[in-house]
């Protein structure tokens, strides 16, 4: 491996001379290939539709074939995973709790047993994607919870789902801040938004596939022997096993290590030279006493860990089936407990690809507007809940609005990959920490403010949503101005440094 401290000077296909510095990267050779890449390509109109229509062709070729591949497994990874996840609480409402006889605070503890085998293996994996191949340890880890979701189908008390629920939790706590990690490896700053949206809305995809199927399997109740609930984690598994053994023979890993048979050594050198233009580092560094130091040093890891705290705790129902228990004490039906709350889920996808696109082209990058109005919003519905003696109709709007703050989890790390860049073991590191650490609130939190046996009210939960919300809007006021008296910062460091040469 050669390190190169030269410069080189691309002309891309728009005509823009572009000069790339190679500090700190690590070609695969010593010639490398050159390859037309823009540092900032033309804008047009056709770009605020999808941002790969200015770029140039190889570029363009290069971006199709990796968001088929990376994107793709993305978002079938985070389906399944968010499938698995709502299943617990679809089968909850839908016979588990008659069967099993959960009457008590049951599903809290459930919820909390994910939640800590989550948090334990967050960061731990995150760091782990630093030294070996997340093409085998993410595929394996996608494995391993399939094969345990499974087994839920034949519990037969509460002890049984709280061990099976704690293994499969830590088992998914690769996934997501894993393919955040990768995502910002990929991505530049005009594509992170989108590509970090979409897959996070795949997720409410799953929320609300989760519905239809268990609107569906609850027909097949005592069918071979199994109850609907049942058949919805068997099913589960059918689905998902599948798309994490794919993963093995398709997943890219980073670009300076990647192997992928469908990528061209020239989409690969696209690959490292567009990172090198973003100022985002390689892989390669380790987590010494000096790094450590540098990152619990720095304003990035406690501020953007407290913005995904407040997000992750404050733009939904606290991970608790809210609206389907409302329905469910207003005497719906089962069909109608589990598909109604779909409606909020795509509500929420909605929001999330306008958060997206309007983050990246409208304010051309700026990821605070869009988390500010969400937090707005959230605070005037949960205010409304909390008050619960509002019109019906009212009450439906807030309960189907209830999520629209969903799509901001993709345009927080999308600003922590940007705030991070320079620094891939800290990238890393901030990101695993700012989903742990959200879910180890998620941990404690819902058994105080979302206990079973205050459904469908919970006005303790909706009271604290609303400091939530109005946490997370002033949080990413002050990373706005944090961020900006940085760079301010390293502009006057380069220039002073300029000066005494």
């Amino acid at each position: 491996m050669a390190t190169r401290h030269d410069e080189a000077v691309v002309v891309d296909k728009l005509g823009s001379e572009v000069k790339t510095s190679a500090h700190n990267v690590h070609d695969s050779g010593s010639d490398a290939i050159d390859v037309p890449i823009a540092k900032s390509p033309k804008k047009t109109w056709r770009s605020y539709f999808w941002d790969t229509f200015d770029k140039t062709p190889e570029e363009r070729r290069f971006l199709f074939k990796l968001d088929a591949v990376v994107l793709s497994f993305a978002c079938l990874g985070y389906f399944i995973k968010n499938l698995d996840q709502v299943n617990i609480n679809s089968s909850f409402v839908s016979g588990m709790k008659e069967d099993l006889g959960l009457y008590g605070n049951q599903l809290n503890y459930i919820t909390a047993c994910w939640t800590a085998g989550y948090v334990i293996g967050e960061i731990p994996s995150n760091m782990l994607l630093t030294r070996i191949r997340p093409s085998i340890w993410i595929p394996a880890c996608e494995v391993t919870w399939s094969v345990l979701t499974i087994l839920l189908a034949k519990c037969t008390n509460a002890t049984q789902i709280y061990v099976l629920r704690f293994f499969i939790g830590l088992a998914e706590s690769a996934f997501y801040p894993g393919m955040q990690y990768i995502i910002g490896s990929w991505y530049r700053r005009d594509e992170l938004a989108k590509r970090s949206v979409i897959f996070h809305t795949s997720g409410n995809i799953g929320t609300m596939f989760s519905g239809y199927l268990m609107a569906a399997v609850y027909r097949l109740s005592d069918v071979q022997g199994f109850r609907g609930w049942q058949w919805l984690f068997i099913i589960n598994t059918v689905i998902s096993l599948p798309i994490a053994i794919a993963g093995f023979f398709f997943f890219p890993d980073v670009p300076e290590i990647t192997r992928a048979w469908w990528l061209t050594k020239e989409e690969i050198e696209i690959a490292k030279r567009r990172m090198r233009l973003e100022g985002r580092a390689n892989r390669g560094g380790s987590y010494t006493k000096a790094k450590f130091r540098k990152i619990f040093g720095s304003w990035h890891l406690y501020a953007l860990t407290l913005l995904y705290i407040f997000f992750n705790n404050g733009s939904g129902y606290g991970s608790q089936p809210a609206f389907a228990l409302w329905l469910k004490s207003t005497g719906h039906s089962v069909t109608q407990v589990n598909t109604y709350p779909t409606i909020a889920s795509a509500i929420s996808i909605i929001f999330a690809l306008i958060y997206a696109w309007t983050s990246d082209t409208l304010f051309k990058g700026a990821r605070w507007p869009p988390i500010v109005f969400s937090g707005v919003v959230l605070i005037i519905l949960n205010t409304s809940l909390a008050i619960w003696d509002i019109p019906v109709g009212w009450k439906w709007a807030c309960y189907i609005l209830g999520m629209i703050g969903g799509g901001i989890s993709g345009l927080t790390f999308a600003w922590a990959h940007e705030i991070c860049g320079e620094d891939n073991e800290e990238r890393a590191f901030v990101v695993g920490s700012m989903n742990e650490m959200a879910y180890v609130m998620q941990a404690w939190l819902p058994l105080l403010i979302w206990q079973q046996v205050e459904a469908p009210r919970y006005q303790k939960g909706f009271i604290t949503m609303v400091f939530f919300a109005a946490g997370m809007a002033l949080t990413a006021l002050t990373i706005r101005y944090l961020h900006r008296r940085e760079k301010a910062q390293k502009v006057k460091g380069e220039e002073a440094a300029e000066v005494e040469e």
